[in-house]
């Protein structure tokens, strides 16, 4: 009896030391899929826009990581994300006064991000590679807890705070204004330069072989905007094919101006602290804006919103 007794509880633990084993830690694997729009509840562990999909989210809060699959869409407003965010393939976030506290990466060949009145941590948008599709970054009104850092497509940040490093190589275009940066700004090989207006650099500022000309401040031929800037340290501009306008800025270090084509313009109401370094020359008096404020393709996105939007609805209520 003893003996029948004893292999009945060998044979019980063995079956609970098993479930335990192959039981998974509490939501490790947990992954909530939105199809469809959802509202102020909260999704623990992971959230997945399956490919194809759309998603809206009203005062929702993820605990997790989120997933933007390839060719879905997440639109959120008054979001809380713990984690971070993930965009693939032809993926579009769109996010309005939404807290993201980890990262926002955007996988080669995404669609975009359209930021508004939002606090998000760093965010990265990799090169495009083969696939063929220019994403952006929109930003309007946000701040960036972290270095901000883009390899492709059109870049514009206005009323934007960037508490780290902000650096874009091979985008299509740069533009700050009227926004803060709080590490050191590198622009590099940009096809249509870069606009810095109305924005303040603590770091060092490095424009080096761009296409399209720079234009800090006021008067150039990119943008009609109305103010220049502050830049705290040194300020390099190099190797810039097109036209070189520095207009109104205060420079705490030196301008250093290297192998610009054609010869850049420093206006003489700039004040430049450390002096300035290569060729330039001084206009007589300041020249008149040649074109209209730079387009941003703002439309592209605001399509992309509509659809999703619209998609999500038809779709009915995610099961979050």
């Amino acid at each position: 009896m003893q003996r029948h007794t004893t292999a009945a509880l060998t044979a019980s633990v063995l079956v609970a030391v098993s479930m335990v084993l192959a039981a998974p830690t509490s939501g490790a694997d947990l992954v909530t899929h939105c199809v469809g729009s959802g509202g102020a509840v909260t999704v623990p562990g992971d959230l997945l826009v399956p490919a194809g999909e759309s998603c809206t989210l009203d005062g929702t809060t993820v605990t997790g990581t989120v997933r933007v699959a390839s060719g879905s869409n997440l639109v959120v407003t008054g979001g809380t994300f713990r984690g971070q965010v993930q965009v693939a393939l032809d993926g579009y976030l769109d996010a309005t006064d939404t807290t993201v506290d980890g990262q926002i990466v955007l996988a080669p060949g995404g669609f975009g991000l359209f930021l508004r009145d939002s606090r998000t941590g760093a965010v990265t948008l990799q090169p495009k590679g083969d696939t063929g599709i220019e994403g952006f970054l929109f930003v309007d009104d946000s701040t960036i807890a972290g270095d901000v850092t883009s390899a492709v497509g059109e870049f514009s940040l206005i009323g934007v705070e960037v508490t780290g490093n902000l650096g874009t190589d091979g985008a299509y275009y740069t533009d700050l204004i009227d926004s803060f940066v709080d590490g050191t700004l590198s622009v590099r090989n940009n096809a249509t330069g870069s606009v810095v207006c109305g924005s303040a650099v603590h770091g060092t500022a490095a424009f080096s072989a761009n296409r399209g000309g720079i234009q800090l401040g006021p008067n150039g031929n990119l943008d009609s905007c109305a103010s220049g800037g502050y830049f705290a340290r040194d300020v390099t501009i190099a190797n810039t094919t097109g036209r070189t306008v520095v207009d109104d800025n205060i420079i705490n270090g030196r301008l250093v101006l290297t192998a610009n084509t054609p010869t850049a313009e420093v206006a003489a109401n700039n004040r430049i602290r450390g002096g300035i370094t290569g060729d330039h020359t001084t206009p007589a008096t300041a020249r008149a804006a040649t074109t209209t404020p730079r387009t941003h393709d703002t439309p592209r996105a605001e399509d992309r919103r509509t659809a999703a939007v619209q998609a999500a609805a038809e779709a009915g209520r995610a099961r979050l």
